[in-house]
């Protein structure tokens, strides 16, 4: 009786089966002056199978050990898709067609949502100077992408260059979201870190139900001061939200500029100090200036498309890879159709939790030949004062 009560009250302080994570509160100071570091270029019917259909199913699973959430109590929630043998998203299933297991011990599921249910989608712009794309084509594949998404479906936006910045809260209005994008503008800097972590800890910790974060990078980051790669992948590990990174490579085009000469005007400092800007963010020496080679080396290269693929990875979402506009905005297609395609499973777990532990996932679904793509496992994180 007592441990009904206590499951109870569980359910009544956590209506929305949320996972509860205990971390550190952190803030971007969006007062720090950080300059460029990377060189510059002008902004220009559930149905009831047999025991053997479920082995085939295990069978058919997708899995990867790298893809784990993080957590310290409360539910576990991991996002499922189904696909038939041809790879066709298997709609309309329901929480009796679905069978989780922890370590080879069956789970009560407490919390199912199906493919209906709207996603709160964070849109992180990278707007630092680049060669690959303008800010009109960025804001354009932004726009249609936003167009793509169900109109339950709400947007944030957010974008950074040397500094973060929320466009607008999430909301389904898109003459909100159309004037927010509208306001992105390429700028110095690439605090890319700071924009990761803003999200994921000051932001989706508020939010409820089903969530996804589209970042739009090369990954490489010049100036973020209060946040690293490292944190960002631990915090992915506490995340129950997809992360569907868009990578465009800019290794070229940054070698070709990296010591090209670049004739700075002078100019004087307003009066004002601008609250985010250095008035003077490429160095010179008698009006001529080259950058230095911070963000612009094969190694940071390679620890970019790490950190974006391990963001991906680590949550259940997908890289995707774009060179021209034109797979840009089919990237943004595929991601907003693929989030019509997720259904969302939560239990509180029957094993006694040991923190830093590793528990192994495994889901069934009842439909002969379905294939499951879902995280693998999960990782008790820290109490706080174990941090």
């Amino acid at each position: 009786m007592k441990k009904f009560a206590i499951f109870f009250c569980v359910l009544v302080l956590c209506p929305s089966f949320t996972i509860n994570f205990a971390q550190s509160r952190r803030v971007t100071d969006t007062n720090n002056k950080k300059s460029n570091q990377r060189p510059v270029e002008s902004p220009t019917p559930p149905s009831n199978n047999t025991s053997q259909t479920q082995q085939n199913v295990d069978e058919n699973a997708e899995t990867d050990d790298s893809e784990v959430i993080k957590v310290e109590t409360g539910l576990v929630s991991i996002p499922v898709k189904v696909v038939d043998r041809g790879g066709k998203f298997i709609g309309g299933l329901m929480k009796e067609n679905f069978k989780v297991f922890e370590d080879s011990v069956e789970q009560q599921i407490e919390y199912f949502t199906n493919e209906q249910q709207p996603f709160t989608v964070a849109l992180i712009l990278d707007m630092s100077y680049s060669a690959k794309f303008k800010a009109e084509e960025i804001q354009s594949a932004a726009l249609a992408f936003i167009d793509q998404l169900r109109p339950s479906d709400k947007v944030m936006v957010v974008s950074f260059d040397q500094e973060v910045y929320i466009h607008c809260e999430p909301t389904n209005d898109r003459k909100i979201l159309q004037t927010a994008i509208l306001k992105t503008k390429i700028d110095y800097g690439t605090s890319l870190y700071e924009a990761m972590d803003l999200v994921m800890n000051e932001k989706f910790k508020k939010i409820t139900g089903r969530k996804a974060i589209v970042i739009f990078s090369d990954g490489v980051d010049t100036s973020s001061r209060q946040s690293n790669d490292l944190r960002n992948l631990s915090d992915a590990l506490e995340l129950d939200a997809l992360i569907y990174p868009i990578e465009y490579d800019t290794f070229k085009e940054v070698q070709a500029m990296k010591n090209k000469p670049v004739i700075q005007q002078p100019k004087l400092p307003s009066p004002i100090p601008s609250k985010n800007k250095n008035p003077f963010p490429i160095p010179t020496v008698g009006g001529v200036g080259t950058m230095d080679e911070k963000g612009t080396t094969v190694e940071e290269y390679r620890k970019a498309a790490e950190y974006l693929n391990e963001l991906a990875n680590r949550t259940g979402g997908r890289l995707y890879k774009a060179s021209t506009i034109a797979n840009l905005s089919d990237a943004f297609s595929r991601i907003a159709s693929e989030l019509r395609e997720y259904y969302s499973i939560g239990y509180y777990p029957k094993n006694e939790m040991d923190s830093g532990k590793k528990y192994k996932i495994k889901v069934r679904v009842d439909r002969e030949g379905a294939r499951v793509k879902t995280r693998d496992s999960y990782v008790v994180g820290k109490k706080e004062s174990q941090r």
